[in-house]
């Protein structure tokens, strides 16, 4: 499984390359996209908006909403519970990576609504940290993948041992659509 993974994240990466020799910069208008998460252990998908970017091409604001699931023992059997998160985060671009790659850090605020079925909180405040890298195909869209941590220690105080979720090492994969400013 981690070796398909691999070979399709090279694959990727080397077929934008070779498409993204044309391409001179990426569109800085409103962008919007599709993600597919892992927060510690809990699977998750979700939609982004990236604002226009600010401070001459070199910022831009972006929220992420997803749908989150935590696997737990619920009446002796494995069962997945959806929890939501929402995030506002500072993205900082910090240069380029030959013409169709762009690199960036992003910070900010998460905010975690987690499951009655294993938290006895309602909401839980947060923050996290990623490194990303933008594969740009066409100025209009890019693909990405981001590594961080989010630094929730929420716990499911409900099960047994009250393990953590959505703590810990952040991976997230996807596609955004920049429109043009």
């Amino acid at each position: 499984m981690k070796t398909t993974l691999f070979s399709l994240i090279m694959m990727l990466f080397f077929g934008t390359s070779v498409f993204a020799q044309e391409q001179k910069t990426p569109d800085s208008g409103l962008g919007f996209g599709f993600q597919i998460n892992q927060f510690q252990d809990d699977f998750a998908f979700g939609l982004n908006l990236t604002s226009p970017e600010i401070l001459n091409g070199n910022a831009a604001i972006r929220l992420k909403a997803n749908q989150s699931y935590f696997e737990h023992l619920l009446d002796g059997e494995y069962v997945w519970s959806g929890y939501q998160n929402l995030s506002l985060g500072f993205v900082g671009f910090g240069g380029k990576v030959g013409q169709g790659i762009r690199l960036y850090g992003e910070g900010g605020l998460v905010g975690i609504f987690p499951s009655e079925k294993f938290s006895s909180e309602k909401f839980r405040m947060s923050t996290y940290g990623t490194f990303g890298f933008e594969f740009f195909p066409t100025p209009a869209f890019n693909y990405f993948i981001e590594l961080g941590v989010m630094t929730s220690r929420a716990r499911a105080d409900k099960i047994a041992g009250s393990p953590f979720f959505s703590n810990g090492f952040v991976a997230s994969v996807g596609f955004r659509v920049n429109l043009k400013k």
